[in-house]
């Protein structure tokens, strides 16, 4: 699969040429992914199906929600390490890590929807704290005790999300407002909290937690919440404004309770991972990154102004797939294209899309 060219790259060779100090390759030993379809890489088709089919098979059998490598993958590859098999892989070899994500995963456990009457939910139980319990039982194929787990999770490179964006578009599909569903905030975030401690008590001391994506500037939200009043988008972005306020409002409570916990627990580090930032910038510049399709106009659609129709979404009948699928920040109208993920995955690693970059992380241990 090939990346079209654009600055980025120059970066990438330009940080590659410095020094740290230490064999990147050889620094972590495995990663550990807990996520949802942005960092899904078979987990959903394993368990529910055995054909998606808007997700293109990358690399065979294990599908992902773009047409290519997620942030997941390219992290992988710095550090390197293989690509992350499904926890739910049939093989079991976990020694450099596993992937508990899951399309459609929520931080909040289903029942806290049933229980507050949102009843648009994924098909299967696969939220945080489920994936979480995937995790306990996986220990057993990489560790032989609490205490060699803790040395292994030690060296591991843990990442938790993003987690929010189902639990809030769920809740707005189910009538809610964005000022109602603001008030669950500061729940998803506490259940996000609550599993970055429980990996600092099994060993990790690396966890990057990322924030939420500007859900105003996602085309399937743009088409499904789109307004007649000019106000209501970001006349820089053409984004919604209203939208990105929740996301701006989940990342601040999350980078707050994140700041805490580096205070709870010195010897461990967690890193705020930005997913937002790097988005908007698309959206505003987004020939700039070489996207020269922009941010909004999705690559494999139906139709529509933004080339997203639910009827004739990506993988099903009259929707078409674009031949230059990287000059489009959007893939499939919610997830975004192996670029956008490689620009991201720059910038969680080197800066400056991460807090701190994992690259100085690194340095300080």
């Amino acid at each position: 699969m090939k990346v079209s060219t654009r600055p980025l790259l120059l970066l990438s060779l330009c940080f590659s040429c410095l020094s740290f100090g230490f064999a990147i390759t050889d620094y972590y030993n495995a990663i550990f992914s807990f996520g949802d379809s942005f960092s899904d890489t078979g987990n959903f088709v394993i368990m529910e199906s055995p054909v998606l089919p808007n997700i293109p098979v990358f690399p065979p059998p294990y599908a992902r929600c773009s047409n290519g490598r997620l942030v997941i993958d390219f992290m992988a590859e710095y550090f390197g390490l293989p690509l992350l098999p499904p926890s739910h892989s049939i093989s079991k070899n976990f020694t450099q890590g596993a992937n508990f994500a899951v399309i459609g995963a929520t931080a909040l456990p289903l029942e806290y929807f049933k229980k507050n009457n949102i009843y648009d939910i994924p098909p299967i139980n696969s939220s945080l704290p489920v994936q979480l319990d995937w995790f306990d039982d996986l220990k057993q194929y990489v560790c032989n005790s609490t205490q060699e787990c803790k040395d292994f999770f030690r060296r591991s490179l843990f990442i938790i999300g993003e987690f929010g964006g189902n639990d809030y578009s769920f809740a707005m599909k189910s009538g809610r407002t964005v000022e109602q569903v603001k008030g669950m905030v500061p729940t998803v975030v506490d259940a996000i909290c609550a599993a970055v401690e429980k990996l600092i008590n099994d060993g990790a001391r690396h966890v990057l937690v990322p924030g939420n994506l500007p859900s105003g500037c996602i085309p399937i939200m743009l088409t499904f919440y789109q307004s007649s009043n000019k106000d209501d988008y970001d006349p820089r972005t053409g984004c919604l404004k209203g939208m990105n306020s929740l996301a701006l409002y989940h990342n601040a409570v999350l980078r707050i309770a994140l700041e805490k916990l580096n205070n709870k627990y010195p010897e461990a580090r967690v890193i705020y991972g930005d997913y937002y930032g790097p988005v908007v910038q698309f959206a505003r510049t987004p020939e700039l990154y070489g996207f020269t399709n922009g941010a909004l106009m999705v690559c494999c659609g139906g139709g529509g102004p933004y080339n997203y129709n639910a009827s004739a979404s990506c993988g099903l009948p009259g929707a078409i797939q674009c031949t230059e699928p990287n000059s489009h920040v959007s893939w499939d109208g919610i997830h975004l294209t192996e670029a956008a993920y490689h620009y991201i995955a720059n910038g969680w690693i080197k800066g400056p899309y991460a807090y701190p970059p994992l690259i100085s992380v690194m340095e300080e241990s």
